[in-house]
């Protein structure tokens, strides 16, 4: 199936291949890509495989490291599966509506048609509305799960219908998962040849700054995944601070308790203001909250220095700002400040 969904050139592109591409163990004597021979520590090219860190994350979300694409950031990712896959000018994608703006922006630089599918009032997904819109073009599913700015997860049930009926590749966003109650779709993976998943350093770990993104599919995506990618586009630093926070796993999970902790805090507490119309149910590090006045709270919220994002703007959330769960501190600011507002 996948053979037929990538793209001609692609499919008889011939990748670089790289000075790093094969291991010829530390001592060796590297003449050959005109590096500096001054040890910095940093004056050889990183693994272009991220072999240590793939075998790193096979053994965290119970994987092969052949099941594994590493990306600078999930952006990355999203850019070479379009790349990869949609034919400028001719194929489309879908993806819900209201979700993360990346994908749109991702379409627009590759020329590809995106077909959004309202999520209902409550920010529902139904599997259906996605397939309504999916013709012999439709290449890519993008899916946030929970979803941003909405924290609303896809269940399992409806990501394995998709995976049936969807005759392209169904690409799940995890970027929040580690703060949900609900299973990742990682346990999809040996059943479906057709779905990928991203997750990131960027929530849960605390590493927003070493952008890197984590596809895990089948070996047969990565593949060609692999062979788009510029040859080192996850650097020496970035991959070493990875291996580190895997072995720190126990800074992660606290972290992700205590925000967990701090988001029911905020909702309940939100919920007694008079201002705030509704507090949208969230399995993410944010709340999407309805005020009568979003642009008002904004705006007292940015001159109190704490800034917020507005997504008034986006479908079906007028009036609504996504506000992220901070430290105990900061959020306990954050209330006093609307306090004050509502007094």
């Amino acid at each position: 199936m996948i053979d037929k969904l990538v793209r001609e050139n692609i499919k008889n592109l011939k990748a670089y291949s790289s000075a790093r591409e094969h291991n010829f163990g530390m001592e060796a004597i590297f003449l050959d890509a005109n590096e500096s021979p001054f040890e910095t520590g940093l004056n050889r090219y990183p693994d272009p495989n991220q072999m240590a860190l793939k075998r790193a994350l096979a053994d965290l979300r119970l994987c092969r490291p052949e099941q594994i694409i590493l990306g600078n950031g999930s952006d990355e990712l999203i850019d070479l599966l379009m790349r990869s896959f949609c034919e400028p000018g001719l194929d489309n994608v879908i993806c819900a509506n209201p979700s993360y703006g990346m994908y749109q922006v991702s379409a627009d630089i590759n020329q590809v048609e995106l077909r959004r599918f309202n999520l209902d009032a409550n920010f529902e997904f139904e599997d259906t509305a996605a397939l309504e819109l999916a013709d012999e073009h439709s290449k890519l599913l993008l899916l946030c799960s929970p979803n941003n700015p909405t924290g609303k997860i896809i269940p399992l049930s409806a990501i394995q219908n998709l995976c049936n009926e969807f005759n392209g590749i169904v690409v799940l966003d995890e970027a929040y998962i580690d703060f949900a109650e609900s299973p990742s779709a990682l346990s999809l993976l040996g059943q479906n040849d057709n779905l990928f998943v991203m997750q990131t350093f960027s929530k849960s770990w605390g590493m927003a700054g070493i952008r890197l993104g984590v596809g895990y599919t089948n070996p047969e995506i990565v593949e060609i995944l692999s062979a788009v990618k510029a040859p080192y586009n996850v650097n020496t630093l970035t991959q070493n601070i990875a291996l580190k926070a895997i072995e720190n796993k126990q800074q992660s999970d606290a972290w992700i308790k205590a925000l967990v902790e701090q988001r029911k805090v905020l909702e309940k507490v939100l919920n007694e203001f008079n201002m705030v119309e509704r507090v949208f149910p969230s399995e993410a590090n944010f709340l999407l909250v309805r005020f009568t006045n979003a642009q008002d709270v904004f705006n007292t919220l940015i001159d109190s220095g704490i800034v917020v994002r507005n997504r008034s703007k986006e479908f079906n959330c007028k009036n609504c700002l996504r506000i992220s769960v901070g430290t105990m501190e900061e959020n306990v600011k954050l209330l006093e400040v609307l306090k004050n507002l509502e007094s």
